[in-house]
């Protein structure tokens, strides 16, 4: 077999671990094959077939070595065991002050959505590039028409706007329908369907945020929000 051929990683997109080793093998200077598992079943398949409890995988030169930490005991290495630890304080911080912002204001319910959309809109659009990457990973409409992802966060930036101003609550109604059952059912579909390991990119895409309830909260929220406008 090919020398450049035998050398593979088996792995997922998001995996850290995953990523550690593909450094690693870069560092070496090591010709590889990159395999990123298409899907959950598709990880679970090469788990049965090899009978390994955890991804990634490396082989070199036809043999498993294993995950991260026994390539790098292959290559007598330090292993790299810091990971990045998941958060919900952005998440927090963002719907605590915009809560404060909208305690001040005429209509607290309205303003609290208004604000918050808007800020959210605002972080995801600081790096756009990165939101889309993340947002790839779980939402159904950008897999399919990638254009979605980046016009997301100005649409959630105008049904933000518009739950700010009440002369336009219809049309936002209606947006924030689509928009919030939309991205819900994506996320449900990941989180409880897939069992994907995800961060959220609701604050953008170098978020920290686990994909899970609270995202999938924020867009019920908006779909209740915008039945409420058109409905009630």
């Amino acid at each position: 077999m090919d020398k450049k051929i035998s050398n593979e990683v088996f792995r997922k997109e998001t995996c850290p671990w995953g990523k550690k080793a593909i450094k690693l093998l870069g560092d070496k200077g090591v010709d590889f094959h990159d395999h990123i598992f298409k899907s959950t079943e598709d990880e679970e398949d090469f788990k049965t077939k090899w009978r390994v409890d955890t991804t990634p995988q490396i082989f070199l030169n036809g043999e498993r070595i294993g995950g991260y930490t026994k390539l790098a005991s292959y290559y007598d290495v330090q292993a790299d065991n810091d990971l990045a630890e998941t958060s919900y304080i952005p998440i927090i911080a963002v719907f605590s002050v915009t809560l404060l912002m909208a305690i001040f204001s005429q209509n607290i319910m309205y303003s609290f959505m208004g604000y918050s959309l808007c800020l959210l809109a605002c972080l995801k659009l600081m790096d756009l590039d990165s939101f889309v990457k993340g947002f790839t990973r779980y939402d159904l409409i950008t897999k399919i028409f990638p254009f979605y992802g980046k016009i997301y966060p100005f649409a959630e930036l105008i049904v933000g706007l518009g739950f700010l101003a009440p002369q336009y609550l219809f049309i936002t109604g209606w947006l924030a329908l689509f928009v919030g059952t939309a991205g819900g059912i994506s996320i449900f579909k990941a989180v409880y369907i897939d069992k994907a390991d995800l961060s959220c990119a609701c604050i953008g895409g170098n978020s920290t945020v686990p994909l899970g309830i609270v995202s999938f909260s924020e867009n019920a929220m908006m779909t209740f929000m915008g039945a409420w406008v058109l409905f009630a």
